[in-house]
């Protein structure tokens, strides 16, 4: 590093231990904000990942009465077979026998004092398309369910039900996150003002002698960029303890499908330290566009 650069990096630390508690309150801003965009990506991403995989696995199950005849299940297969909705192949016949071992080693609580099967037959039948399986849904019960069906189950209606959920919990982050944006731009362009109305008198008479406008300039750039790199990393040293201790507590509430995951950490680091230094470089750009007249 030549003499002008150390004299920059010896100017930008100089006016950021001047102005201290502004510096501390843009990189505060931004440590939180870059932590909660941490979390969106990483909730995001794995839930953009268990759609994919819930859309895999949709079913669409066809529970019979307990009375119902060989030649009424066979007229079900039947139709199904010809079910321009169905994939080829899938049609999956459980037979009551079959169903209450399922329900034993599922909940076994519920059947361990059963005096005898109640359970009727069963169809599981998965759609050509996911994005089909409500149209398949539709196509058994309307007008009207067939005869011997007791039943039609839409695994799709749970699928709804938790993606509605972490749609709004995706919302409320991008809000939260757009705002302590915001807010870390404005707070570091008030850091790099005050550091311009401090510094006026030394940056007239850096002017008289000659110095260049890079010069005059570099010094408020590193400020901010210094305020988005500290704030950007801590915030990925938080997600990392967090990915430490907290993860391993939820992860055994969480999909253990092996292609059910979140953007790797490495990847939403590198997201964030990018992101911080933008925030600072367009915070400081945008100050010394407006005041900084040289």
């Amino acid at each position: 590093m030549g003499a002008r650069g150390k004299l920059l990096f010896s100017e930008a630390w100089r006016s950021l231990g001047a102005n201290l508690s502004t510096t501390v309150a843009a990189t505060m801003t931004v440590l939180i904000g870059m932590f909660l965009l941490g979390l969106f990506i990483a909730l995001g991403s794995w839930t953009l990942s268990w759609s994919n995989h819930a859309k895999k696995q949709l079913e669409v199950k066809v529970f019979f009465v307990p009375g119902a005849t060989v030649g009424q299940r066979n007229a079900v297969a039947r139709m199904l077979e010809q079910n321009p909705y169905v994939k080829p192949g899938s049609i999956d016949y459980v037979s009551p026998e079959r169903g209450l071992e399922i329900m034993k080693k599922r909940y076994p609580e519920l059947v361990k004092d059963l005096p005898g099967n109640p359970l009727g037959a069963a169809i599981n039948v998965t759609p050509n398309r996911p994005e089909n399986v409500d149209k398949l849904y539709d196509s058994i019960t309307q007008p009207k369910l067939p005869p011997g069906v007791d039943r039609v189950r839409d695994g799709k209606q749970v699928s709804h039900y938790i993606l509605r959920v972490a749609h709004v919990i995706e919302v409320v982050f991008t809000i939260a996150t757009f705002i302590l944006i915001v807010a870390s731009v404005l707070l570091i362009a008030n850091t790099i003002r005050l550091s311009i109305f401090s510094r006026r008198r030394e940056i007239e008479v850096m002017k008289l002698v000659g110095a260049t406008n890079w010069f005059v300039r570099g010094p408020f750039m590193l400020e901010g960029l210094f305020c988005g790199l500290v704030g950007s990393a801590l915030a990925v040293i938080f997600l990392m303890l967090g990915k430490v201790i907290a993860l391993p507590a939820i992860s055994s509430h969480l999909s253990g499908d092996s292609d059910v995951k979140a953007l790797s950490f490495s990847l939403t680091a590198l997201i964030l330290v990018a992101m911080g230094l933008g925030l600072g470089a367009v915070g400081s750009g945008l100050t010394i566009r407006r005041f900084l007249r040289i």
